[in-house]
């Protein structure tokens, strides 16, 4: 996957959607809030320095980061895609966008796919922006290191990797069998 050179003039600072999305979710998100917020910020500019077509895909990206994770505390699982899909459905059409759920499903349904996605471009390039955050940049997927750590430096981990760690502990208690259900291969 060919990353394209971005500097920190090029992140995006601010995400209307993003925003209002997580100010709407505000108290599930509670103590969450900010970790999350940080999250959906780095993922979408990770995305954006994956993308050809940033510009253009620039709203679905932020639509995809927004949603992508949410269903963990809206509907309070860690088998948080089905939950994320249908918030994204939801506010999709009520955007009057109803023809990026397909798209957008995808991109929700695919992230944390473990081998490439094949197909949709934008889908491969938000799965390979989640996988660099989750990862904490260990994977980069030939983004450049200093970008990488411009946006982490730009949107502070803020105890979102830790609750992770804590959910999925949580969760292999309950469901020894299926720790991770959101994982594909």
């Amino acid at each position: 996957m060919r990353a394209f050179p971005l500097s920190s003039k090029d992140l995006l600072k601010e995400i209307p959607i993003v925003d209002g999305v997580l100010e709407a979710h505000a108290t599930e998100l509670g103590g969450d809030f900010t970790a999350y917020r940080n999250h959906a910020y780095r993922v979408a500019n990770l995305c954006l320095a994956f993308s050809t077509e940033g510009q253009a895909h620039q709203e679905k990206i932020a639509t995809a980061a927004v949603f992508h994770d949410l269903g963990i505390w809206t509907d309070h699982t860690f088998d948080y895609l089905p939950p994320s899909v249908r918030l994204a459905r939801g506010h999709l059409i009520d955007s009057d966008k109803a023809e990026w759920i397909p798209q957008i499903t995808k991109m929700i349904l695919e992230h944390h796919r473990i081998s490439p996605h094949h197909g949709d471009p934008l889908v491969e390039q938000f799965r390979c922006a989640d996988w660099v955050d989750v990862s904490k940049g260990l994977i980069i997927f030939g983004l450049s290191r200093t970008h990488v750590q411009e946006i982490f430096a730009a949107w502070p981990d803020a105890g979102f990797h830790k609750r992770l760690v804590l959910l999925g502990l949580k969760r292999l208690r309950t469901h020894p069998w299926n720790p991770l259900p959101m994982v594909r291969l």
